[in-house]
This record gives structure tokens, C-alpha cells and sequence, in this order.
């Protein structure tokens, strides 16, 4: 019986133009989603006037619908063949319909009651079904344009080192820019967010995007998706697809981790500004302790490529893991007003919001050993497991806003110091016990740089699990 003969392992390095191509990507989402994560909920309950619960349905429904969306996302975006690629046409025909429905997400209609309430809803779900159809093919990309291991991890460096950036910029213009569409004046006088102060914010971030989106696809070619998904390929339904990702334990383990990190970072995002103006001192915080998060997040992402390097992907993340956890936990203690302090605790804490780039590079092992274990490669529904590993983490997280108003909270007024405790645990000891947490699933990853780098090996020579080696 003749035997495949065996070809090294592909040796290719990352130019900076795809690099920079790639982290663009990634810039663009976040353009996207940043309004979203970080201000639709002090809009809906301070500008929109809606109660806790109905904040609570509007996002559980829609994370519920991108969990069942997603999947079904990538099972498209695999069966997607086009001039331009698999994954690429999605990043050039879905940014205006994602624009569009983002401004709509921040628009006041001049309506009451239920409607208000449907309104915002249906808005919302477009915006997070656009979003799907951009993040899914973006992340999917990683693993048609690149296929070492070692590259693949600079590329998802590249993303999250892109998202770092613009978060820095985001977290700087953003309330400025809100606060300079916006006529309203807060309790003492000062200036206070609006309604037209968050559409226009989201108006310019949703024109920007756009192009941003654009320039990815040109510089991103799918290099390797005729070799990787070369020979007669078997038609399969969309349950039996999911069946066999599901058998990839690798890969499970990544999401496992990803959903309880991602309830830990979110979940915290999507309330941090209530901490900042109600236990803190003031909006007027909110500029410095984001960028100085922001900050915090670069400078540990750009650690990554050396930490997954010395250390491995699993232990560098369950260090920058418990890094997280030390910041949010210093912030809990002593929820200062003091600058420095806020600044500092801030940056440390922000360190660890580099691992998104290590599950990145582990989605993309986890990939190649899928395929060596199972004998099917499927880029987009793999990408969607992560993305659907977001999503239902953002729906556990959608009785937030509920916890807010279970602890006493009343917009647009002082808070009882009992009411700032619980805030204060809600934002950063819950968040801290998350972050180690999220360490427990990695122990039983087992994927390094060299199992890898041997399973790329066997794939090339045409080598799978099920062969009997001599």
C-alpha cells in the first residue's frame, strides 16, 4: 500500500502590510460595537427611559437569537464560493447594512409604551445580525490567509493590538464628542449626555467603518483557501456540521474559556460606567480610567507574541488572567477618586484584556486539529463557535442592568452608599472571581507550538488521527 510522501511543514512569515491589513479588521468592528458595549445601556435607561427588565428582555433575546444566528452564520460563510473568496465578499457588502441599523440602535423614536420597547428590540437584533455577518467571516479569515501556527498568533496579535488602538482613540473622543451634540445639563450644572449627542457619536463611527471594513478585504487575500479546501468536498446538513465541531474538544475548551472571560470582561463593561459617575465621582473620570484600560490592553497584547513564546498559549493565559483579576480587585478595595491611583489600577487590570489575541491562535490549533482528528476543515463554523461563545455569554450577562436597580440604583440621582457597595462588587470582585475562573477549562488544553507544528505536519503528508503509523 503506497503511502502519501511527506512534505515539511509550510514555512511562511507575516509581512507588516497583512498584518496591518488584518488588525484593520478588527479596528472596524470595534468601531462598530464600541457605543454599543459601552453606552447603550446608560442610554436606554437615562435617555430611552427604560426599566431594568425591559433592557434585560431586549438584550437576552437578542444574544439568544446571535447564539442560534451564529452557527448558521459560519455554515454560510463556509459554503460561500465567489471570485473574491469564502469569507472576503462579507467584508465588503455587509459594513453599510451594519452602519445603518447602529444608528437606528441610538435613535430616539417618538414613540410610548410597548412599541418604544419592540422598537428598540428589532433594532438592536439587526445591528448584532450585521455585526454577525462582519465579525464571523473577519475571524474565519485568519485561517485562509495564513497556516502556521506561529503566524496565525501574530495575525490574531495584529487584530487584538488593532483593537487596542482604536479603543485608546474611542475611549478619548468618545464622551467628548457625545458631549458636543449634546444640550442637556446634569444635576450641578455640568454638561450631561443626550440622545442627538449619541446619535451623532455613532453616526461618526458608523460612516468611518465602512471603508475600514474595505481596506481589510483588499489587503487580506485568502491565499490558502483553494489548498486547504482542495479535492471533492462532501455536502453535509448544518446539524451533522455541529455535530462533529462539537466533537472537538480542543476547540470546546476555547470556547468554554472564552464565554466565562467574555461574562467577566462584558459583563463589566456594560455597567463600568455607573461605577465610574456613581461610586468614583463623576463622568468627568470616565475619560481617563477607559484609556488608561485601553493603554493597558495594548501594552499586554503586545506581550503576547514573546509570553505565548517562553510560556505556551494556556499558561500566558492564565497569567494574563490572573493580572486581571489583581487589577479589578485593587479597585474594589479602594474605589478612590484619586487620579493616580485610578489610572494605575486601571492599566494593571486592562493587561490581562490581551488574551482575546491567545484564543484567536488557539481557534486556529484547535482548527488543524479538528481537521487531523476528524477529517473536516470548516473555518466559518469554527469562527462562529467562539462568536457564539461571545454572544451566550453576553445573554447570561443581560440581567445586569436588573442587578443595577436590585441594589437600590435611581438614574440620574445620588446613590446610597449600600447601593455604591453593590455596584462596586457588580464591576469588579465578581469580574476578579470570573477572570480565574475562565483558568479552570485550560487545563486540559493540550495543544502547543510542537503538537501543532506536528499535526500541520501529518495534514501535509496527507496523515489524519484514524491512520495506523509504522
Amino acid at each position: 500500500m503506497n503511502t502519501p510522501a511527506e512534505k515539511p511543514a509550510v514555512k511562511e512569515r507575516a509581512g507588516l502590510k497583512l498584518m496591518f491589513g488584518y488588525g484593520l479588521g478588527e479596528v472596524a468592528c470595534q468601531m462598530s460595537w464600541y457605543m454599543i458595549n459601552s453606552y447603550l445601556n446608560i442610554f436606554y435607561t437615562d435617555v430611552v427611559g427604560l426599566t431594568g427588565t425591559a433592557i434585560s428582555a431586549i438584550v437576552l433575546i437578542a444574544r439568544i437569537w446571535d447564539a442560534i444566528n451564529d452557527p448558521m452564520m459560519g455554515q454560510i460563510a463556509d459554503r460561500t464560493k465567489t471570485r473574491w473568496g469564502k469569507f472576503r465578499p462579507y467584508l465588503m457588502f455587509a459594513p453599510p447594512v451594519l452602519a445603518i441599523f447602529n444608528l437606528l440602535t441610538f435613535t430616539v423614536f417618538p414613540v410610548h409604551g410597548i412599541m418604544k420597547i419592540v422598537l428598540c428590540a428589532v433594532c438592536y437584533i439587526g445591528a448584532g445580525m450585521a455585526y454577525t455577518a462582519c465579525s464571523i467571516a473577519y475571524q474565519a479569515l485568519l485561517n485562509v490567509i495564513a497556516i502556521d501556527s506561529r503566524v496565525r498568533q501574530l495575525l490574531a496579535t495584529a487584530r487584538s493590538t488593532g483593537a487596542s488602538i482604536i479603543g485608546i482613540i474611542l475611549s478619548m473622543v468618545a464622551m467628548p464628542i457625545i458631549l458636543h451634540f449634546s444640550s442637556a445639563v446634569g444635576p450641578d450644572g455640568a454638561p450631561a449626555a443626550d440622545g442627538h449627542g449619541y446619535f451623532m457619536a455613532t453616526l461618526i463611527f458608523s460612516i468611518a467603518l465602512i471603508p475600514i471594513f474595505w481596506a481589510c478585504a483588499a489587503l487580506c487575500k485568502e491565499t490558502y483557501t483553494d489548498k486547504l479546501h482542495a479535492g471533492p468536498t462532501e455536502k453535509t446538513g448544518f446539524v451533522k456540521n455541529l455535530r462533529d465541531l462539537v466533537k472537538n474538544d480542543q476547540l470546546l475548551i476555547v470556547v468554554i474559556a472564552t464565554i466565562v472571560g467574555t461574562i467577566c470582561v462584558t459583563g463589566r463593561y456594560g455597567i463600568l460606567v455607573y461605577h465610574v459617575i456613581y461610586v468614583v465621582g463623576g463622568p468627568q473620570y470616565i475619560t481617563p480610567m477607559f484609556t488608561a484600560m485601553t493603554v493597558g490592553q495594548l501594552v499586554g497584547t503586545l506581550t503576547v507574541p514573546w509570553g505565548t513564546k517562553v510560556f505556551g498559549k494556556k499558561k500566558y493565559m492564565i497569567i494574563m488572567n490572573i493580572v486581571m483579576a489583581a487589577g479589578f480587585t485593587a479597585l474594589f478595595l479602594y474605589p478612590t477618586s484619586n487620579p493616580v491611583y485610578l489610572i494605575g489600577v486601571s492599566f494593571i487590570g486592562a493587561l490581562g484584556f490581551g488574551a482575546p489575541a491567545i484564543c484567536y491562535g488557539m481557534v486556529g490549533d484547535s482548527l488543524e486539529y479538528g481537521d487531523w482528528k476528524l477529517g473536516r476543515r470548516q473555518e466559518g463554523l469554527a469562527a462562529s463557535m467562539l462568536s457564539f461563545g461571545v454572544k451566550l455569554a453576553t445573554a447570561i450577562c443581560a440581567p445586569v442592568v436588573m442587578l443595577l436597580f436590585a441594589v437600590g440604583y435611581v438614574p440620574n440621582a445620588e446613590q446610597t452608599e449600600s447601593t455604591k457597595l453593590g455596584i462596586n462588587f457588580m464591576v469588579n470582585m465578581l469580574p476578579a472571581i470570573l477572570a480565574l475562573v475562565s483558568c479552570i477549562p485550560l487545563i486540559w488544553y493540550k495543544l502547543t507550538d510542537k503538537r501543532v507544528t506536528e499535526i500541520r505536519e501529518d495534514l501535509e503528508a496527507g496523515r489524519h488521527a484514524w491512520d495506523k503509523k509504522d
